[in-house]
């Protein structure tokens, strides 16, 4: 892909699980520059090394590589699971100061997440290339919202919530938007990557979880004393699970109900993120305000 015939300029990493559908990094170059985006991709972006795109030290490197190009965009191809492993070995100092906005969802929860913890620098939580661009059809409004947010165009996200449990309305709260997928999330407890928020906007999504298991991983946050020292909680899609007749209705509305019990701050559900393709771009580590009336609910960049 040629670098001068649009800008801004992005560059496509695969930081995580390989890419497993050939041309799909292709297509979504081809989607973004539609969007007013040049792209380039990584030479190891189709890299395979069992279940990882390449190996950890190729993985890095492809990381670290990122900052001596000139896109000030960089893009994870997908999530899937490795970003924990390179944890340890990033340069966070380099990231901070190279002045590049990182863009990815789920496993790059733990690069969003270490990155603010390390340095408070704002990445952002959102589309990857393969996941979400490389798709045979993609989202209107999520393209809207990508393009909108890296071109610093979007001022506020309007979204519809259902309450969790009763508030005190209307809700006007300001305070550090993060969080993204719930299992990465609770991965990073007791580590030097989580963020110490208190007084925040915490978001949460997942995939693949029974409902058992995400209360279990709410749980954790809630005896962690994470949950309580919010001031709002979003849920997201919680998507591509499956219950058995042994849960006899036990449910994700058993989970929000539990939710609703333990934790003293207000909790939202409808908050559109997550493991779909309508999917917001957010800037993790920004402050933001957040106003609901009803079930009408704007999030102020």
């Amino acid at each position: 892909m040629g670098t001068t015939k649009t800008t801004p300029l992005i560059y496509i990493i695969s930081p995580s699980s390989a890419v497993q559908t050939p041309g799909s990094l292709e297509r979504a170059a081809q989607r973004l520059d539609e969007l007013g985006f040049a792209t380039n991709i990584d030479p190891g972006a189709y890299a395979a090394n069992e279940r990882f795109a390449g190996t950890d030290r190729q993985r890095l490197a492809a990381i670290h590589r990122s900052l001596n190009q000139p896109a000030p965009f960089i893009l994870a191809s997908r999530g899937g699971y490795g970003m924990s492993r390179l944890l340890t070995g990033i340069d966070w100092r380099a990231i901070a100061s190279s002045g590049k906005q990182f863009i990815g969802h789920s496993d790059f929860t733990a690069f969003n997440l270490a990155l603010y913890a390390q340095t408070q620098t704002i990445s952002y939580a959102g589309p990857c290339a393969a996941f979400d661009f490389g798709e045979d059809e993609v989202n209107e409004q999520m393209q809207y919202w990508f393009a909108t947010m890296l071109r610093g165009e979007q001022s506020q996200l309007d979204f519809v919530v259902q309450p969790i449990k009763p508030f005190r309305a209307p809700l006007d709260v300001a305070g550090v938007l993060w969080g993204g997928n719930l299992a990465m999330v609770c991965s990073l407890l007791a580590t030097p990557y989580f963020p110490k928020i208190e007084g925040g906007i915490l978001f949460l999504e997942d995939v693949s979880e029974h409902p058992y298991r995400i209360e279990r991983m709410l749980t954790q946050l809630h005896m962690a004393g994470v949950l309580d020292k919010q001031k709002a909680i979003l849920l997201g899609d919680f998507t591509d699970f499956r219950t058995t007749a042994a849960d006899r209705g036990y449910g994700l509305n058993s989970v929000w109900k539990w939710l609703a019990k333990h934790t003293i701050a207000p909790v939202f559900s409808g908050f559109p993120y997550g493991h779909v393709p309508r999917k917001a771009t957010l800037p993790i580590g920004a402050g933001v305000r957040l106003q609901i009336k009803d079930s009408q609910a704007v999030l102020k960049f």
